[in-house]
């Protein structure tokens, strides 16, 4: 499919931050190939690796033969996954936003399903369940379930929205709004920020993307999220700390229960 001199109102614009993912990075093209909604754009703004995963994604175009469907954007330095994300999101063309990491993995019908709960929704934002993976890829059969909506309120103590999972339509939130900023965990900060203007997120209860998780000091990963949640609650939202502390035990047990639920 040519992309010059084409109507855009149909197509998915796939946003996915690269950094050092010569393991993954094929899979994860392959499975944006494999997509049954076939009007899509793939943007990959590749973060100053010192791996070969320039090399890889550039050969994988070629071979395939997908210079206008596929992109690379090379940034000279290691800027982090919220610029690489925000070019991503300038440099795309079409009407809806959709992100993926780059060692995550959708399944085949993700795109379509989402579309059409997006528009039965007549959706500004919506997201799905996902799947936690090992490093290759394969599910664990220990599936995330999400709410059928949620508001700026419930969206503080539950951050169920994975980013890989995550759908806009820019005709209802213009790419502008959808700069993520620069904190550790830009991608909730953006979520609870959209949320916070007004917009309800709708939430696809079906197991569309595969979470990979490589092996990882748990204890670190755990210590990690809660300070990360912690300066969400008071810098990136300015709540008091009585309201910061109410959120922060509800968002615990919450996410204790995804991971061993």
């Amino acid at each position: 499919m040519c992309m010059e001199n084409k109507d855009f109102g149909k197509t998915v614009s796939i946003v996915i931050p690269v950094y050092q993912l010569e393991k993954y990075i094929v899979q994860t093209m392959e499975c944006v190939l494999a997509q049954t909604y076939t009007d899509w754009e793939l943007i990959m703004v590749e973060d100053g690796s010192k791996d070969r995963t320039p090399e890889i994604i550039e050969d994988f175009i070629a071979e395939k033969g997908l210079q206008d469907r596929m992109h690379l954007i090379r940034l000279l330095d290691d800027n982090g996954a919220a610029a690489a994300r925000n070019r991503g999101v300038m440099e795309s063309k079409g009407r809806y936003i959709a992100y993926l990491d780059g060692d995550d993995v959708w399944l085949p019908n993700k795109l379509e399903k989402e579309l059409n709960f997006l528009k039965e929704k007549d959706a500004a934002f919506v997201f799905t369940g996902y799947e936690f993976a090992d490093a290759d890829a394969v599910g664990n059969g220990h599936v995330v379930k999400v709410p059928e909506t949620l508001n700026y309120r419930q969206a503080l103590n539950n951050t169920t929205i994975f980013t890989s999972t995550v759908m806009f339509d820019t005709e209802k939130i213009p790419r502008e709004k959808l700069m993520m900023p620069k904190i550790k965990s830009e991608d909730t900060a953006l979520w609870w920020r959209i949320l916070r203007e007004g917009t309800l997120a709708y939430g696809l209860n079906e197991n569309l993307v595969l979470y990979r998780r490589p092996g990882k000091s748990l204890s670190s990963n755990k210590l990690e999220a809660l300070r990360r949640i912690w300066n969400l609650y008071r810098k990136a939202e300015h709540l008091n700390i009585f309201v910061s502390a109410y959120n922060f035990v509800i968002w615990a047990f919450k996410a204790v229960g995804r991971r061993v639920g």
